[in-house]
């Protein structure tokens, strides 16, 4: 199945352990995933445009250095992949608590309003009412984060309760299917898994891969599991469907990760990628960074 990787991602998953992308590695892998050297041009003058790069040099010599608003985000997509490979290990269970955030911020803060919606949203947050959005995970600190930046703490509620009820549901399950749209979600999941199943037995089957060769099939599998995973609000897994496909999707990918992650050499051994996604598939692995 072929997957298609938007220049913006490649960028992302060539970023190193020094926090550096090295550009002549990404015109040339770039150019193996059929991308023209425009394309690439273009992309890092609107990643440095947006402030979350900043180049140094030009051209193929150039230099790409992550900023710290960069970092940060990159942090999070960590924490939140550990936290669900910790959910398939059973590791992080679900306490019952259900937690609200509300908020009233008026028309003159409406940018910030609607930066605090979109965060929540990110969050996995399940809109209830106009203002009123629900989590199953403590979100509660990213949310303060972010309200605290946009200057509107003073205009969110924060609430968490065991008593949630919705007409006359209660069942924490049939509130789930209701709240969110796990049908879309486990679609995702379906086909990073179809994905990631033909790339596990070309890497099983040939351990002489080239780095490129390994590191496209890294990019792409990146690029379909972040497509899965920006979906999936990590619910619980006392709160999903017993068929859910989100648990094995990740497995097949951490396993081909995991091999990838065997078979890298020195010329690609610096590229944050082949370590990172292999490490936190390891629930009781130090996350990297």
């Amino acid at each position: 199945m072929d997957v298609h990787v938007p220049t913006r991602m490649l960028v992302e998953a060539l970023v190193r352990t020094d926090l550096t992308v090295d550009a002549g590695d990404l015109y040339a892998t770039a150019n193996l995933l059929r991308m023209n050297d425009q394309q690439v041009r273009l992309c890092i003058k609107r990643l440095v445009a947006e402030g979350r790069f900043v180049q140094e040099g030009r051209g193929r010599k150039a230099i790409l250095r992550a900023t710290g608003g960069t970092e940060r985000a990159m942090g999070l997509d960590v924490e939140f992949v550990t936290h669900a490979f910790r959910q398939d290990a059973g590791l992080a269970p679900w306490d019952g608590a259900w937690h609200l955030v509300g908020f009233a911020v008026p028309e003159s803060a409406r940018p910030a309003r609607d930066a605090l919606r979109a965060c929540l949203t990110f969050l996995g947050g399940a809109a209830i009412h106009g203002g009123l959005y629900l989590s199953a995970n403590p979100w509660e600190p990213y949310v303060e984060e972010h309200a605290r930046r946009l200057d509107i703490l003073n205009h969110v509620t924060f609430l968490t309760t065991r008593d949630l009820r919705r007409g006359e549901e209660t069942d924490p399950v049939a509130l789930t299917r209701a709240m969110w749209p796990l049908d879309e979600i486990a679609e995702r999941y379906d086909r990073l898994a179809a994905v990631a199943e033909p790339r596990l037995a070309l890497i099983e089957d040939s351990a002489d891969l080239s780095g490129a060769q390994r590191l496209t099939v890294a990019v792409e599998l990146a690029a379909e599991f972040t497509r899965a995973m920006e979906a999936d609000p990590l619910l619980p897994p006392e709160l999903l469907p017993a068929s859910w496909p989100g648990a094995r999707a990740r497995a097949l990918t951490a396993r081909c990760w995991s091999l990838l992650e065997e078979q890298s050499d020195h010329d690609d051994s610096g590229i944050r990628l082949f370590r990172l996604y292999g490490d936190i598939s390891r629930p009781d692995a130090p996350t990297a960074t």
